[in-house]
């Protein structure tokens, strides 16, 4: 399966302290997705990006939107690296 990626990067704090995270892909956004403990309707959304991305019906950078909302309902955003 091809990678799917997107620009620019959304940055995410991670479970490790101090670490953050720069997810550049579909697949990255999905395992990341799945780690959190919280899962609201923006994380519902962004799950569903993710498998239609796979699907084909939607663009990478559909899903780069909708996991940056995600990670922002979440409290994980980073402003940047």
């Amino acid at each position: 399966m091809a990678t799917h990626w997107f620009s620019p990067p959304v940055y995410v704090r991670t479970d490790r302290p101090g670490v953050t995270y720069g997810c550049n892909n579909v697949e990255g956004a999905a395992e990341e997705l799945m780690k959190w403990t919280e899962r609201g309707p923006k994380w519902n959304l962004a799950v569903q990006a993710c498998t239609d991305a796979f699907e084909g019906r939607v663009s990478p950078r559909d899903v780069r939107k909708a996991f940056e909302a995600a990670a922002e309902e979440e409290g994980v955003l980073r402003s940047s690296g």
